[in-house]
């Protein structure tokens, strides 16, 4: 019998806080019910901000909570190889596009021609415009030897029509994991997504699909702000022929201003509030748990 494989992924780039603790601690006790096992992924391909020192404030942070892991630790860093290797053939079949746009041009171009009305994506932002994809491959070979700054694009619509049925996914309706219920992907409500940049091989959507493929993770937990985001990743998943996993993305863990905990705002860290005398116990307390 397949052990059911429970994982999580956090990004060395700040401190852990509350809302990391609620999923780790929620990964860990659904994972304990179904008599499954539990990983560690560090998700570290932005090698800009993620640091050894962030690295190991997570570990003490993630120790001190009483949670125990498989060995070796997945680092998103050590595994390049093998995303460019799946970007290779996603370019070769076609299904990716270099992207020539700066902000500042899609801005400009937005403004020209659709203004408010440009669709944007499930986070508010402006889709891609589709410029860059109808350039010839003389003229993208052309722009790619003079060094001009690119990132490689999913083509959306190609990749759609690539997969034989709309993707899908099946979504636990709690915690129990005693109900489902199937959601239908909608990847093209982000428009062609980006997939590697041109000095990283990967993005978040390429790594994650792959990263949870190759470790076997069947159950995915996480917060509801990734919700919309499983659609690019289900594509994806249909795309290169992986397993599809079950997802259960639960509730956000909110500060007094009713917006979610983020480390961009340097919401107070775990290691904090461990200086400030609080238990594990009070932890699982705050959250919920």
């Amino acid at each position: 019998m397949t052990l059911l494989t429970f994982r999580f992924a956090p990004s060395p780039n700040g401190e852990l806080h509350l809302g990391h603790a609620y999923s780790a601690l929620l990964n860990r006790q659904m994972a304990a019910q179904a008599g499954g096992r539990l990983l560690l992924r560090i998700e570290d391909i932005d090698i800009t901000r993620c640091t050894p020192e962030f690295e190991a404030g997570l570990l003490r942070d993630l120790e001190w909570l009483g949670l125990q892991w498989e060995q070796p630790v997945r680092r998103q860093s050590e595994h390049f190889a093998e995303y460019k290797a799946v970007l290779d053939r996603l370019i070769a079949e076609e299904l990716v596009y270099p992207a020539f746009m700066s902000r500042g041009e899609i801005r400009a171009f937005i403004a020209e021609t659709g203004g408010r009305d440009w669709p944007r994506d499930p986070d508010g932002v402006p889709l891609y415009p589709p410029l860059d994809k109808a350039l010839p491959a003389s003229e993208r070979k052309r722009r790619i030897a003079k060094d001009m700054p690119f990132a490689w694009r999913l083509d959306v619509e190609a990749a759609m029509a690539r997969v034989s049925t709309g993707p899908s996914w099946s979504e636990f309706t709690d915690d129990t994991m005693s109900a489902t219920r199937a959601i239908e992907a909608q990847p093209q409500a982000w428009g062609d997504v980006i997939l590697a940049r041109r000095d990283i091989p990967t993005s978040y959507h390429l790594a994650v699909v792959l990263d949870d493929a190759l470790q076997g993770v069947s159950h995915i937990v996480r917060g509801r702000d990734l919700y919309s985001a499983t659609s690019v990743q289900r594509l994806l998943q249909d795309l290169l022929g992986l397993p599809a996993p079950r997802y259960f993305h639960h509730r956000l863990i909110l500060g007094p201003d009713g917006r979610k905990l983020s480390k961009s705002f340097k919401d107070t860290g775990l290691a904090a509030l461990r200086q400030a005398g609080l238990s594990p116990q009070d932890v699982e307390r705050l959250v919920g748990l």
